[in-house]
């Protein structure tokens, strides 16, 4: 009871309620939220302090910056939805919140169309070497069936396009990345698709800022090529996988494709099938036979693995 009265002493307030309205529908950080509610930053922090204490919102640290969103889990979580669903459709403070908001999203959204015109020759030249996108992502489909995986997390998660494609198939998806750029990417594109269910997080993927056996499956989809150490990047997915949990692999089969080293920064030039499953092996997962897609002249690889009921966790690095 303490713990409910503690939320609604902390929204009880017309800021943090506005604050709350606010990061329901996106992402934020505090000069966002400076910006749009025309309050000093001390002063927005302070109220975000509150909201967060209670449980009412959570924090995601990207970086110097830190994103404010409403809580997706717990009695605040709850809360929170149900009182801003509570909020008049025509109250004037919301509407001119929410339109000041809408300054905020289409400039991200430049940001991220920009970064994206930049880069997109370069992905479209390497993808056009490679099978039909829409095939490996219907195979991805069959892998992640519906009401069989509850938490999600996409290692390398890019522009987020896997969880535009498995988003609506969980209860939620988390994707981590390095690239600032990629991740503004991301966030554009999961709220212009709604799925308020999936987030996005700064993060190294050999020391993922997610806790031991939390997640239900993994995907790593297109990054293994680029990592100096693609044993340690299947190792440290292990480790968040539950009992049970399904570990998804998408790569190039061994290829001599020697000028991607240098053009596209590949490290590695496709894995062998025995490689990936190798270090599967090592790390406690059972693997399942592969799926390979040839291309032309890159063939694509779906590897999937599981760990057992019994197999003890990896220990973080």
């Amino acid at each position: 009871m303490e713990q409910l009265l503690a939320a609604l002493r902390a929204a009880g307030e017309p800021t943090r309620l506005r604050l709350l309205a606010l990061c329901a529908h996106m992402d934020l950080t505090v000069s966002q939220l400076t910006q749009i509610l025309g309050q000093s930053q001390p002063r927005v922090s302070r109220h975000l302090k509150l909201l967060l204490e209670a449980g009412l919102l959570d924090r995601l640290r990207e970086g110097s910056w830190s994103f404010y969103r409403l809580a997706a889990r717990g009695a605040g979580a709850e809360l929170g939805r149900t009182l801003i669903d509570s909020i008049s459709a025509d109250d004037a403070t919301l509407a001119l919140d929410l339109e000041r908001l809408q300054t905020i999203r289409r400039a991200r959204e430049k940001a991220a169309a920009d970064y994206f015109q930049q880069n997109a020759a370069e992905w479209d030249r390497v993808r056009s070497l490679q099978v039909d996108e829409a095939e490996v992502e219907r195979r991805l489909l069959e892998l992640v069936p519906n009401e069989e995986v509850e938490d999600l997390l996409d290692i390398g998660t890019g522009t987020g396009r896997i969880l535009e494609i498995l988003g609506e198939r969980v209860r939620r998806a988390v994707g981590i990345d390095l690239s600032h750029e990629m991740l503004t990417v991301a966030r554009s594109k999961l709220e212009r698709a709604q799925l308020r269910n999936c987030l996005v997080r700064h993060g190294d993927m050999y020391r993922l800022p997610v806790e031991s056996a939390s997640f239900d499956a993994v995907t790593v989809h297109q990054v293994l090529h680029y990592a100096e150490d693609p044993s340690a990047v299947i190792a440290e997915a292990a480790r968040v996988l539950r009992p049970e949990g399904r570990l998804i692999v998408v790569d190039f089969a061994k290829h001599g494709l020697d000028y991607l080293r240098d053009e596209h920064a590949h490290r590695w030039l496709g894995f062998r099938d025995d490689e990936v499953t190798g270090w599967c092996k090592t790390a406690g997962l059972e693997s399942r036979p592969p799926v390979f897609l040839p291309g032309d002249p890159l063939t694509v690889c779906i590897w999937s693995a599981a760990r057992s009921a019994g197999t003890p966790l990896t220990p973080a690095a």
